[in-house]
Parts: C-alpha cells; sequence; structure tokens
C-alpha cells in the first residue's frame, strides 16, 4: 500500500499492517481483526481511511509548506506504523494563491478521489472559496493554519475545525507586545484579504487600547508586486514601529522601508512572514531585534527531529523552520481517532467525533499520540489527544478553546529565536 503525496508516492513503513487480499475495507464500514495492535489489545476498527491536503507547494505561502506538509506526512506514517485500527491514504495537492487558482485544480482531484478529509488550506482566503464545495460533498476540513476570526460562524454543518487559534488572539499578543516595548505609534502595511484586515484590526483595537496611535496604514493586493505608495504611506507618518501583515511580499516591503530610512529592528512580523530563511534571502536586510508572533507552544521531544528525518527521508531539502508543523501533524491524528472512535470513513462520522477526541466531553482519558489515545479507544474508554499544538480541545464552532502565542526576535544571523 502506498501514501501518496500529489505526483510523489512515498513509502509507507514496514509497521504499517498490510491487509489480506480477502480483506474488504468500504468507506464507512469497518471491519473487524483479530491481529494485537500496539494501540490497543484488539483494535476496534479496520479502516482505510482516505485524506488528502491542500498545502501551499507554489505562491506566496510556499515556504509554509515543507513544515505543514512534513507535518502532516510524519503523522500518516506514524498513524500507520501504530497499526492500531486506522490506515490512512494521503493524496497532497496545492492551494497555491487566490490569484493563482492552483487550488481550483487541485480540489477537484481531491473530491473526485473520494477523500474524506482534507488538511488545509493554509490561507484564510483560499479556504473561504473551497470550504461551501466540500461542506457540499460531506468532507471534513480542518486548517492547521486558517486565523481569520470569520470561520467561527461559518455555516459549515459541523464539518471545519482548525488547529490553529482565530487572529483576534494574535493580534492582541503582537498589539501588546508593540506597546510593552515602549512604542507610542506604529504604521500597519498588510494585506488586503481575510487574513489581513482581520489580524490588522486585532493589532489596531489592540495597540490603541493602550494608548498608543496608529498613525499610518496602507493595503495592498494579493499578487501586487509594487509597493511604493504603501512605503511612502507610512513613512509620511514617522512612526515608532511598522507592523507588516504579508506573506513573503515581506521580501520585497522591507528594502524599501530600509532604504526609506526606517530602522529594521523597529518591525513587527507576523506568523505569514516571520521565517528563517532571511538568512539567505534578505541578507541585505539587518533584521537583529525586529520581533514577531505566531501561534504555538515551544516544541518538546525530539519532534522537529522526526519531521527532518521524514521530510528528507521523501527527497527534500531540510525544513527551514516548523511554523505550523504541529497543527499539521494533530489536525491528522484528530481525523485519525475521530474516524476510529466513530468506526467509519465518512467525513460527517468523523466530525461529529472530533470533539470528543480532542476532550470536548470533558470525560476523556488524557494522551499524547495516536497509539495511546488508540490503545484508549480500542479498549472502550474515551480519548483526550493533547497534540504538540497544544491541548486543542475544538468547541461547539470548531475552534482551539486555548492556545499559545510564541513571541520571536531576530538575531544577527536574520534567524530568529522564541523569547516568549
Amino acid at each position: 500500500m502506498n501514501v501518496l503525496k500529489g505526483s510523489r508516492t512515498a513509502k509507507v513503513f514496514a509497521g504499517i499492517a498490510l491487509l489480506s487480499a480477502s480483506a474488504l475495507v468500504v468507506a464507512g464500514c469497518s471491519t473487524p481483526t483479530e491481529t494485537p495492535s500496539e494501540g490497543g489489545d484488539k483494535p476496534a476498527a479496520d479502516l482505510t481511511l482516505k485524506l488528502g491536503s491542500l498545502l501551499p507547494q507554489t505562491g506566496s505561502l510556499s515556504f509554509l509548506g515543507p513544515p505543514m506538509e512534513s507535518g502532516s506526512g510524519l503523522a500518516v506514517q506514524e498513524v500507520n506504523e501504530a497499526a492500531a485500527g486506522v490506515t490512512i491514504e494521503m493524496t497532497a495537492e496545492d492551494e497555491g494563491d487566490t490569484d493563482t487558482k492552483a487550488y481550483e485544480t487541485s480540489i477537484t482531484k481531491l473530491q473526485s478521489a473520494g477523500v474524506a478529509g482534507i488538511v488545509g488550506a493554509a490561507s484564510s482566503g483560499v479556504t473561504k472559496l473551497i470550504l461551501d464545495g466540500n461542506v457540499g460533498a460531506g468532507i471534513i476540513t480542518i486548517s492547521p493554519s486558517n486565523t481569520s476570526p470569520d470561520f467561527t460562524a461559518w455555516e459549515d454543518d459541523g464539518l471545519y475545525f482548525r488547529t490553529a487559534p482565530s487572529d483576534l488572539l494574535q493580534g492582541e499578543v503582537l498589539g501588546n507586545l508593540i506597546a510593552e516595548d515602549g512604542n507610542k505609534s506604529i504604521g500597519v502595511i498588510y494585506q488586503n484579504n481575510a487574513y489581513g484586515t482581520g489580524l490588522f484590526d486585532a493589532i489596531k483595537t489592540t495597540f490603541e487600547g493602550t494608548g498608543g496611535e496608529v498613525v499610518a496604514e496602507a493595503s495592498f493586493n494579493i499578487g501586487d508586486a509594487q509597493f511604493d505608495a504603501q512605503v511612502s504611506t507610512i513613512m509620511a507618518a514617522n512612526p515608532d514601529a511598522i507592523a507588516v501583515v504579508s506573506y513573503d511580499e515581506f521580501k520585497t516591503i522591507a528594502p524599501l522601508l530600509v532604504n526609506a530610512g526606517f530602522d529594521p529592528s523597529k518591525f513587527y512580523l507576523v506568523d505569514g512572514n516571520l521565517s528563517n530563511t532571511y538568512s539567505t534571502e534578505l541578507p541585505a536586510v539587518a533584521l537583529e531585534g525586529a520581533k514577531g508572533t505566531k501561534p504555538g507552544p515551544a516544541l518538546e521531544d525530539d519532534f522537529t527531529d522526526r519531521l527532518q528525518a521524514y521530510w528528507t527521508g521523501e527527497g527534500n531539502t531540510e525544513v527551514a523552520d516548523f511554523t505550523y508543523a504541529a497543527e499539521a501533524y494533530d489536525a491528522v491524528v484528530l481525523m485519525a481517532l475521530a474516524s476510529l472512535a466513530a468506526g467509519s470513513t465518512e467525513g460527517a462520522d468523523i466530525a461529529a467525533k472530533m470533539q470528543e477526541v480532542s476532550g470536548g466531553s470533558g470525560d476523556g482519558e488524557k494522551c499524547n499520540s495516536f497509539a495511546d489515545c488508540a490503545k484508549i479507544i480500542n479498549d472502550g474508554g474515551v480519548a483526550d489527544y493533547d497534540g504538540y499544538s497544544g491541548d486543542v480541545t475544538f468547541d461547539e464552532n470548531g475552534d482551539p478553546k486555548g492556545a499559545a502565542i510564541g513571541v520571536f526576535e531576530y538575531g544577527a544571523d536574520n534567524t530568529y529565536s522564541r523569547i516568549n
């Protein structure tokens, strides 16, 4: 059996339990098995779960593709190695950008492949364009990085979840950080889409709530290549600090601001542009002292080593940073656990168990890996998965009830490290 990865095919490692030629696995049904498992004395089901990923292999968020694809891919590998009642077949496709529309072809392929669930999209803007279609097809959608507040009230028939928190939380943390650093005024350059406007509003509300003033703001559209007008607007107001809410457009915007005389140590970045690639991709701008925020706790144990081993084992170069890798990993594990708990590979059945396996029922047994949680389920209990992205615990809207927002600072080598 193979795990499909777009046009690439990755081997499933030896720990996967192979189905006999006579085994029959039908979506939505389970076949009992007598095979002992590390995930319990006897698996409660023997399911083949078809999942897809819609993540940025190209476009302005492509630097986030490797961490999220490695996270989801590692989760597939480890779920399959557990041989605990669920075997995942994953098909990976490219979301691209809202302007390139790669997602249109990709989502058609995934829906035609009969996937029960999709990890992605990464961009809130892309998810808004594909979510209604997924809901109509009965596909569960779980994003590792959608942060637009709009999804909380989306009419999704209970089929949408996210392992990243709303921008309301990140914007509050960043707005307070800018104020705590002693800045009295800021200028904000932000992209004019669901992600950019939501985060800008949260930053502005919080910063002005501390007594500070947003003295200038300038937006741009996805696909824009010229930012001179936005830079002129911001520089004319002479702010103490500048927040840039963008994707990789920051690589063009930052040099323009520096050439206009702004100190790059007073930049404030967000998850969409906080990257460790600037040591090679932005060497002319000295970012030492610049700060930024992104969701997620500090990663523990050997998770990043396992990510690198998986990703390089697929023939890729090393992952440069791990933004949303944990959230992508947890998205896969949670769908696999919900499928096992439901004894089904139907999207609606999986969705109905997502809150339970994340701890939303309040009476589950804590566990920290698919294998440990699967053992609880296979032994007749209720699992409460706490993952690498945090406790998760979905509320009735599919949002995580709590989340950590990390604060990071750039050093002399143009790479960042966590400071809080």
